[in-house]
């Protein structure tokens, strides 16, 4: 399962799967489900999980149903309606050893060069643990991995306690402490509730009001769990509730005339949850709903209206010594300093070290507009695939469900290499280019592109995130692997490939 060594010292396997967290865990039991046993993970961190691993601050969960958020192949007891973090990488952990997957992860392996051999057909992955080639590569490490840092002047010089909320540092101890929360996105949303209990004051500083619908969390009680688990057709039809309320969520989302009922519910739950009118006033958004990345929340607002909590209608402009100065010109003492400001949101950490055909790293590839063939495949790349990659996502697709239907694709692509008798795929760039305008032109009219600074955008005016169309079409279009989407190769003349290709695609 894990390859050979050669006489170089290198290992050669059939393929890599960079990363284990969510991504990564599924891409191997998927690839050892098609009968393709060679392979290998590696991972950076000493543990997997990915996200779930990393994030560590206090109240991180879902912000999906729990039981949208697992595995098909992997149903499990959930304590909650929306689970925590422990529990998630819990879940993690046991999944990959369960099906036996676990022994194909190196941990503390991180790719330091990635490139395409084009007269070998094959990835040459250079790591800190030493050499890998691959017949393909798999890059699972997802969009929310690159906390982002804004460059606030003198924050470097501040005497206090300054992390970002992705990197949470358990040494620092708010208990008494007057804190400063930089950004109310939805880190802020869950870990506000659990700190303020405990510091002497927090001030939140908002840049941008979201909106907040009502989050539905309760407790599955053990006698419940043991139901669902002893009568799959009322799981089944449970988590069928889920599926199909967060799709009618986003319904709306990709018709923006059908919003209103929507929004009212957020005011609704903003009216209901701060009776200050002036508070209230500052907290209500001024872009539609689905703009920005939905927020559910029962415990936010409630926060906010307690005595130790300030929210200041504004952005950071600098830090002074241990003041934290807002651009209204607010200023605000403070001994630790939370930065609640996101990740960089689609950008691959390892694009600068994925070398494609031509010796052109992702990187650069990507320097006018992220993109990739159903968020896959990446022309002039060729046996590469991204897992959760450019606009594969909506405002309401849980992030399996995106993934299991991705994964069904590449191993159908991948056992269609085998079959074929071709060294190599790579996305026709008429293809990619053709999915790119259609794609764009339909989010043209949904609501994901109405706010134009959200994190959808890889750079103004280009949504790199979302999917504009309902899940049910996006699973059912990764279903359907179209061989002629590509271009193949062997080391033997192009016809001779295509012919054989042919033959098995008939077969």
């Amino acid at each position: 399962m894990t390859g050979e060594r050669s006489d170089s010292g290198r290992q050669d396997v059939e393929v890599v799967v960079i990363g284990a967290g969510l991504s990564g865990v599924a891409a191997l039991v998927a690839l050892r489900r098609a009968g393709i046993e060679d392979i290998v993970a590696l991972e950076k961190s000493g543990r997997l999980g990915g996200t779930w691993r990393d994030n560590t601050y206090p109240g991180c969960g879902c912000d999906v149903p729990s039981m949208l958020y697992e595995y098909s192949f992997a149903p499990h007891a959930w304590s909650r309606c929306f689970a925590g973090r422990s529990e998630i990488l819990d879940y993690l952990e046991t999944t990959a050893a369960t099906h036996g997957v676990d022994e194909a992860i190196r941990y503390d392996t991180e790719v330091l060069s990635s490139r395409w051999d084009p007269d070998a057909h094959r990835w040459e992955l250079r790591t800190t643990s030493g050499t890998y080639t691959a017949r393909a590569v798999i890059v699972a490490t997802g969009p929310w991995h690159q906390p982002r840092c804004p460059d606030i002047p003198g924050l470097d010089t501040f005497p206090g306690t300054a992390f970002h909320s992705a990197r949470w540092d358990h040494e620092a101890d708010l208990t008494g402490r007057r804190v400063a929360v930089v950004g109310t996105g939805a880190s802020t949303v869950q870990f506000l509730p659990e700190i303020q209990p405990k510091a002497a004051h927090v001030d939140v500083f908002q840049s941008t009001p979201q909106w907040v619908l009502p989050k539905p969390d309760y407790p599955l009680s053990p006698g419940l769990r043991r139901f669902l688990g002893h009568h799959p057709a009322a799981r089944r039809a449970l988590r069928g509730l889920h599926h199909w309320t967060q799709e009618a969520i986003g319904v709306p989302l990709r018709h923006p005339r059908l919003l209103r009922p929507l929004e009212s519910l957020a005011r609704l739950h903003l009216r209901t949850s701060i009776p200050d009118r002036a508070l209230r006033q500052a907290l209500t958004p001024t872009h539609r709903l689905g703009g920005r990345r939905l927020i559910t929340s029962g415990t936010y607002y409630p926060a906010l209206t307690r005595p130790n909590v300030r929210l200041h209608p504004t952005r950071v402009a600098a830090v002074e010594g241990s003041d934290v100065i807002g651009a209204d010109g607010t200023r605000t003492r403070a001994d630790i300093i939370v930065l609640a400001t996101g990740y960089h949101i689609g950008e691959i950490p390892l694009a600068d070290r994925l070398h494609g055909a031509g010796g052109t790293t992702l990187a650069r590839t990507w320097a006018d507009s992220r993109r990739a063939y159903l968020g896959t495949s990446v022309s002039g790349y060729p046996n590469l695939f991204l897992l959760i990659g450019p606009n594969l996502l909506t405002g309401t697709t849980a992030v399996p469900t995106v993934l299991e239907a991705q994964l069904r694709y590449v191993t159908t692509a991948l056992t269609h290499l085998r079959t074929s008798g071709c060294a190599a795929l790579d996305v026709r760039p008429e293809v990619e280019e053709a999915h790119q305008q259609t794609l764009h032109e339909a989010l043209r009219t949904t609501v994901y592109n109405t706010a134009g600074t959200s994190y959808y955008f890889g750079r103004p005016g280009v949504n790199t995130f979302c999917w504009p169309w309902s899940t049910a079409r996006l699973v059912k279009r990764l279903h359907a692997f179209t061989p002629d989407a590509y271009t193949w190769t062997l080391p033997l003349p192009a016809q001779a490939c295509r012919a054989t290709h042919a033959s098995s695609v008939r077969s």
